[in-house]
């Protein structure tokens, strides 16, 4: 085949998956009149279990913190600014840095059901993402290199599989470990039907703030590996030993196991920080990992239900969105750490970061009644900021500021908000340009009547803007499938990719990293809410075209990906909280909400 003809079969292929994903952005949107496919009612007898385990497989227990021990953390805000000491690796603090992202935080039980939450937050309490690790040798743990599963309800890592001791000593400086996110698409699907792939990636995102966060605790830095392919991913992960699947033509209901498969979604490198530049030889680690497809893989996967419904489109558009290797050979690493800007250091209660972290909550219901002060909501969009605080005249836009730097990209989320409740800023409809290049763009493409202007007592380098007042209590209630919870808090808001041009560019791979983006500023909002003693909760129904409506958006430009509402929650008395360890003997089911 010519050069001109593979370039062209090439951008023919590369059409044919950007045309698949927006088919299934399309396809998904919920409207007034009609909302995306979905399961009649929930089939509770195939509730899927809410936790992998690799039966056989080795466990091998990690620690949990004393009471002492849990005290010994940097204040929660302090972490925005600089890092701790880097610890070493040890049986502890690879403890320490699950217990704090993605381990069980409590139970709750009423009547006669009892459910589990987790520290990373998760749609409904699904949990699709399982996470492993892969590491050097670890006293205490393992004497030598190792992949592993970990298994949350255990707080314990599963053996997979022993690896080459020399795969760490000649890809990644000494300290350093990879942790892996993959998932399990039938979880999410279970109750949400052809919607789950958006969810799922939601948290993606969500794993990849918590971890950030927990191992900056530890002195430690974070970094998606973009460089790397499904592929590779799915190679180290010790994922290809899983049974294909076959993708129906249509939605498909039946005893499909394959269905639980697990989709690599990507692998995190965890270093020491202040440790120093050096370089990720992307070539060097494919060839690495070629070697994993020889290893003794230990352990059989549980299955999680006995019937399942395959909603097909989630399996095509997660084909299309497969990332090759990255053309890249090397990728210099860290970046350049920015603080956040502090204006009021007043609005945070004192909290550790171990005690935010492990108290996060999403909340059920807002009381309409609380308010905020107009410092402390400005604080809490200052640490949704990519680029933090830089020198006079910086852009936002480049992911440097905890915990955005472990993503690899430019931001490409922005967002709507809606005002409520907040003390001394006039209620009304609001942006916040996280990447501001964006700002001309949106500006043009937004209504015209919208007044663009920074609001009273607004940081200078907080790129916020009025865009018209007035009570939008009752219209973010609308666009939030009409639910309360959007319009009781002190502000909601809607996340806003720059979708169909960032896709162009970089390619299909980029759709479920919008979401991930989404996920780490989704993290940030329910650590920061909890942080200045309110709370927080995402939601994922919203009308799609109604919120790009409201903005006078057309067309794929800009697309509503993810909704998120803060304020003073109402606690139900009747729900019981049991501590996360030593928990209930029998898996528990999921509950609508955490």
């Amino acid at each position: 085949m010519s050069t001109s003809s593979l370039e062209k079969a090439t951008e023919e292929k590369e059409q044919e998956l950007l045309t698949q994903v927006l088919k299934y952005h399309t396809q998904t949107k919920h409207s007034f009149t009609n909302y995306a496919r979905g399961p009649h009612g929930l089939d509770w007898a195939n509730q899927p279990n809410p936790f992998r385990r690799y039966i056989s497989a080795p466990l091998l227990p990690l620690l949990h913190p004393s009471s002492d021990e849990a005290q010994i953390s940097p204040p929660y805000s302090s972490i925005f600014n600089s890092f701790p000491p880097p610890k070493p690796l040890t049986r502890t603090t690879v403890s320490q840095l699950f217990y704090n992202s993605l381990a069980l935080s409590a139970w709750k039980t009423i009547g006669f059901s009892t459910w589990s939450l987790r520290v990373n937050p998760s749609s409904g309490n699904l949990h699709p993402t399982e996470a492993y690790i892969i590491s050097p040798a670890v006293d205490s743990l393992s004497d030598h290199s190792f992949v592993a599963h970990y298994a949350p309800k255990e707080h314990a890592l599963e053996f997979r599989a022993r690896i080459p001791s020399d795969f760490f000593g000649g890809c990644f400086p000494e300290g350093s470990f990879l942790i892996g996110f993959s998932s399990i698409f039938w979880r999410e699907a279970w109750k949400y039907g052809e919607r789950a792939f958006r969810y799922c990636n939601h948290d993606v995102g969500h794993a990849i703030a918590a971890v950030s966060m927990a191992a900056a605790g530890l002195g430690w830095d974070v970094r998606v590996l973009d460089g790397l392919g499904y592929e590779e991913i799915e190679k180290l992960m010790g994922l290809k030993n899983s049974r294909e699947f076959s993708i129906p033509s249509r939605p498909v209901r039946g005893k499909m196991p394959e269905i639980e498969f697990e989709h690599p979604d990507c692998l995190l490198l965890v270093f020491p920080k202040n440790g120093g530049e050096f370089e990720i030889d992307y070539e060097k680690l494919k060839m690495a990992s070629s070697d994993f497809s020889d290893l003794e893989w230990k352990g059989k996967r549980n299955i999680l239900s006995k019937e399942h419904l395959c909603w097909d489109i989630i399996y095509r558009t997660a084909d299309a969105v497969k990332k090759k290797s990255l053309k890249m050979t090397k990728e210099l690493v860290p970046q350049p750490f920015m603080s956040s800007s502090m204006i009021s250091e007043s609005s945070y209660r004192g909290f550790s970061l171990n005690e935010v972290v492990r108290k996060r909550r999403s909340a059920v219901d807002m009381d309409g009644v609380t308010v905020m002060e107009r410092e402390t909501f400005y604080q809490i969009l200052l640490h949704c900021m990519p680029s933090g605080f830089g020198e006079s005249g910086q852009k936002q836009g480049r992911q440097l500021a905890l915990p955005f730097r472990a993503l690899p990209w430019d931001s490409e989320v922005d967002a709507v908000l809606f005002v409520h409740r907040v003390v001394g800023l006039s209620n009304g409809l609001y942006f916040l340009v996280r990447n501001e290049d964006h700002f001309h763009e949106l500006k043009r493409d937004t209504r015209s009547e919208f007044k663009w202007v920074k609001p009273d007592g607004c940081p200078d380098d907080l790129p916020l803007y009025e865009l018209e007042r007035g009570d939008v209590r009752e219209i973010s209630k609308r666009v939030s499938c009409h639910q309360d919870i959007a319009s009781d808090g002190c502000f909601s808001l809607g996340m806003v990719a720059h979708l169909e041009p960032t896709l162009k560019e970089t390619g299909a791979w980029m759709y479920p990293r919008l979401f991930w983006e989404s996920g780490v500023l989704g993290q940030v909002l329910y650590l920061e809410a909890l942080a200045v003693g309110v709370s927080a909760t995402g939601i994922g129904c919203f009308f799609d075209d109604p919120v790009h409506e409201i903005l006078g958006l057309k067309g794929m430009k800009y697309q509503s990906i993810y909704h998120f509402t803060v304020g003073g929650p109402v606690v139900d008395k009747r729900i019981m909280s049991l501590p996360a360890y030593p928990g209930p003997t029998d898996d528990a089911s999921s509950s609508d909400e955490e």
